[in-house]
C-alpha cells in the first residue's frame, strides 16, 4: 500500500487520505489486488526478464484490467522493468527524476517493488508518494511531478500511453524542497 510523505514529516499510509491529499491535483490513487501476482510470481521475482516474458505479463495483466486502458484512452501500454543491473538506470533517473510536467496523464499500475513520486501541490508545498505492489496512480496531464525507483531498485509496473510518444518530459525548474529530499 502506498504511503505519502507531507511537508511537516508526516506519513499518512491511510489510503483515504492520501487520496484526499491528492485530490487537488486530480491525482487518482487505487489499490487493486485481483490476484495476477499469483499466475506470473516467478517472473515478478526475477531482475532480468525477455521480451515475450515483459509482454506476456503485460498481456496478462491487461486481460484483467482492460479498463484501465479504456478509461483512460491509452494507444499502447509497456512494462517498466528496474533492477540493480538495468542497462537504462541512470538515464531513467536523471530523465524522471527532476520536476517535469507531461503533456498527456501518466496511468501506472504496479506489479512488484516500489517507487517514488514527488509532487508540487497548488500551494506550492511539496509531498512525496510511495506507491507499492497493486497501486494504481493515475497523474493528469501538466502536474508537476519527479519520480525515482527507491533504493530497492525492484520495480514492475504497467505504463500506459494516450500518445504515440510516450511520457515526454518538460522540464519546470523545480528544486526539491529542503523539507522534502529525494532518495539517493
Amino acid at each position: 500500500m502506498a504511503n505519502l510523505l507531507l511537508d511537516d514529516g508526516t506519513i499518512e499510509s491511510d489510503l483515504g487520505k492520501i487520496v484526499h491529499e491528492l485530490a487537488p491535483l486530480g491525482i487518482q490513487l487505487r489499490h487493486y489486488d485481483p490476484g495476477t501476482s499469483l499466475l506470473f510470481p516467478n517472473l515478478l521475482d526475477q531482475d532480468v526478464l525477455t521480451e515475450s516474458e515483459q509482454r506476456y505479463c503485460v498481456e496478462l495483466h491487461n486481460s484483467v484490467f482492460e479498463f484501465i486502458q479504456q478509461e483512460n484512452g491509452a494507444l499502447w501500454c509497456d512494462l517498466l522493468n528496474v533492477h540493480p543491473g538495468s542497462f537504462n538506470l541512470h538515464h531513467l533517473i536523471a530523465t524522471y527524476g527532476r520536476y517535469h510536467t507531461h503533456p498527456a496523464a501518466e496511468p501506472l499500475y504496479v506489479l512488484a517493488g516500489e517507487m517514488i513520486y514527488g509532487f508540487v501541490r497548488p500551494d506550492g508545498s511539496q509531498v512525496q508518494l510511495l506507491v507499492q505492489a497493486q497501486d494504481y496512480l493515475y497523474i493528469p496531464a501538466d502536474v508537476e511531478h519527479w519520480c525515482s525507483p527507491t533504493a530497492l531498485l525492484n520495480f514492475k509496473g504497467v505504463r500506459y500511453f494516450a500518445i504515440a510518444e510516450g511520457w515526454i518530459p518538460n522540464y519546470t525548474g523545480t528544486q526539491v524542497s529542503d523539507s522534502i529530499q529525494k532518495p539517493r
